[in-house]
């Protein structure tokens, strides 16, 4: 019996080629388990919405020196990539929740239907120079 060589990278998206934005309330949020991450951010540049974060320095209280990550709620589309990526590569510390579990362990964060960007252009304002390239 030939054994096939088995591929662990498998079952991890690729990184994405652009940034796309949320268009509807998704079925399941990924939620970061402070205590478990180890503040690597190999999830992050997996997020095809980049609403993946480190936690500031300020609002970082463990006593790990590399603060976890974050997720920035209302923009997760709950494609599950990042936790696919954080089980396969890292730790296993973000966890994929049903919507209505988030909602009930979290009544203070608003899930909207959809995310729109700011793009307000702030060199309109006049308080930043434009810097072009």
């Amino acid at each position: 019996m030939k054994l096939r060589p088995y591929d662990h990278y498998k079952p991890v998206a690729g990184i994405p080629d652009e940034i796309s934005h949320k268009k509807r309330k998704p079925k399941s949020l990924a939620v970061v388990d402070d205590g478990n991450c180890t503040g690597c951010q190999v999830c992050v540049p997996f997020c095809p919405v980049d609403c993946i974060e480190p936690t500031p320095a300020e609002e970082h209280t463990f006593s790990s020196p590399i603060p976890p990550v974050r997720v920035r709620y209302n923009e997760c589309i709950g494609c599950a990539i990042c936790a696919r990526v954080c089980t396969k590569l890292t730790w296993d510390a973000i966890h994929m929740l049903p919507l209505s579990d988030f909602q009930s362990m979290f009544p203070d964060v608003e899930i909207t239907d959809n995310f729109v960007p700011n793009t307000e252009d702030s060199s309109s304002k006049g308080d930043s120079p434009v810097i072009e390239i």
